[in-house]
């Protein structure tokens, strides 16, 4: 599984990677979490708020911060 947490570098995708490492280890997961701060991948994405989040390819929440309890839902969905 493929996790990225997208944005600029600013506290609240800070806050996003962290919510999403809490949640790779409550699930216990082997999950490849990248932090993508190049806005040009960014772009690629098709992104249009940041902090982005993606799973597996996907935009799977945008624009806010999911607490590390949605994060797990959104990792178990993605499964």
């Amino acid at each position: 599984m493929e996790i990225k947490v997208l944005g600029s570098g600013c506290a609240n995708c800070k806050k996003l990677l962290e919510n999403v490492e809490i949640a790779n280890k409550e699930l216990s997961l082997e999950a490849n979490i990248l932090y993508v701060t190049d806005y040009m991948e960014i772009v690629k994405t098709g992104l249009m708020r940041t902090p982005g989040l993606m799973i597996n390819g996907k935009i799977v929440s945008y624009g806010r911060v999911p607490s590390s309890d949605e994060v797990k839902k959104l990792i178990e969905a993605a499964k």
